[in-house]
């Protein structure tokens, strides 16, 4: 299978494809005579694997350790748990500030008149650089 197919087999782009065989992520592909790059079963697996992880947010240091992990026989289920828990903690913080940013801009343009006058509270709160004390 050459590339188009097996991006097209996994939803993950040529271009990302040949972005995780430069970085190792996934190993170099097999070459046609032509030098067309070609993609077997476990290669696509691979992909999948690597795109559902993606679509979690696990970053390219956890995939590449939970794809060891998964090709590790006598791996041992409480590492991967590890890397789990800690992605969830991860994006539990992002969520946090994500919601403090959601408050403070709540908060600001709830103070901003919106209308003719060129006063601007958030803008001000930009211009001062102390958003972060903008909420009550």
């Amino acid at each position: 299978m050459n590339i188009g197919e097996a991006a097209e087999a996994t939803g993950v782009s040529a271009k990302m494809i040949r972005h995780y065989e430069s970085i190792g992520l996934i190993r170099e592909a097999g070459r046609t005579g032509a030098g067309y790059r070609t993609y077997g079963p476990k290669d696509l697996s691979t992909l999948s694997f690597i795109r559902r992880a993606r679509d979690l947010g696990f970053s390219i240091a956890q995939i590449r350790d939970l794809l060891a992990l998964w090709q590790d026989r006598a791996r041992a289920s409480g590492d991967v748990k590890r890397i789990a828990n800690q992605h969830v903690d991860e994006m539990k913080e992002k969520m946090r500030l994500l919601q403090e940013m959601v408050h403070t801009l709540e908060h600001l343009s709830a103070h901003c008149h919106g209308d003719d006058r060129p006063d601007c509270p958030i803008l001000e709160q930009l211009a001062s650089g102390k958003a972060e004390e903008a909420c009550c």
